[in-house]
């Protein structure tokens, strides 16, 4: 299994904070967004190997971060896409589908956005994951605001955690649990995304992927509990700078 951290993102939402620095290395507490992510992997057995997504703007700021964390059981290895502008950029899915086939790995894949900050671990996420075989599997969260529930994508899952339905950012929500930037694909699904953009030519959101594929295929949600949040604004950086703790 291998682990792969988007952030290929020029975090334009949060200029002028971040123009020269990419947003997975923004500081929530003294500690950059980024290695929250990594440190959730670092018990977990089989991982491989943690590949880290980005663009040619931000490669040397995170392989410079990348070198500071030798040691861990698995390594980490910095992947530049190319990009150079906001404009250039290939998109969450875009970056996912340039890593699948520069890697050509054939197994189990963990995607998380470097931007999704959590307190819970992924242990459960993965162990639950397993249990579905050929299947994706999504985390997922219940924000308790519907009304802020259209910024994101809002499913239903039946009582075994299989998504029933997946709008992306409506108008009107129906509820309040939302899909995080935290997903298990395992190897068999790894050409379904290749299949979704050649059909679609969609490349900028997971969720996007998500939503076709659920049509088509069984696809899970798995949820978590705590304190989640998207860093996106300086709205929601500052609410994390105030109320997250690990």
């Amino acid at each position: 299994m291998k682990v792969l951290i988007l952030a290929g993102g020029y975090g334009t939402r949060l200029y002028p904070i971040i123009k020269d620095t990419p947003k997975a290395l923004l500081e929530v507490k003294q500690k950059p967004l980024i290695d929250y992510i990594l440190n959730k992997f670092e018990s977990i057995q089989g991982i491989e190997e943690v590949v880290v997504v980005t663009n040619d703007k931000f490669s040397g700021h995170l392989t410079q971060w990348s070198q500071k964390h030798a040691g861990l059981p698995f390594s980490i290895r910095v992947i530049n896409d190319g990009t150079r502008t906001p404009e250039e950029r290939l998109g969450a899915i875009g970056d996912i589908l340039f890593v699948l086939d520069k890697e050509k790995a054939a197994t189990d894949w963990v995607i998380a956005g470097s931007d999704n900050l959590f307190d819970g671990g992924v242990k459960n996420f993965i162990e639950f994951a397993r249990t579905k075989e050929k299947a994706v599997t999504v985390g997922a969260y219940d924000i308790k605001d519907i009304s802020s529930a259209s910024k994101y994508g809002v499913m239903a899952l039946d009582q075994g955690g299989k998504i029933i339905s997946l709008e992306e950012k409506p108008k009107n929500p129906k509820s309040s649990l939302i899909s995080m930037c935290l997903y298990f694909l395992p190897k068999a699904s790894l050409p379904l995304v290749r299949q979704f953009i050649d059909e679609t030519h969609a490349m900028d959101t997971t969720g996007g992927y998500i939503q076709w594929l659920y049509k088509k295929f069984s696809v899970y949600g798995f949820k978590f509990s705590g304190k989640w949040y998207d860093i996106g604004s300086l709205e929601s950086y500052n609410e994390a700078q105030n109320n997250f703790s690990e």
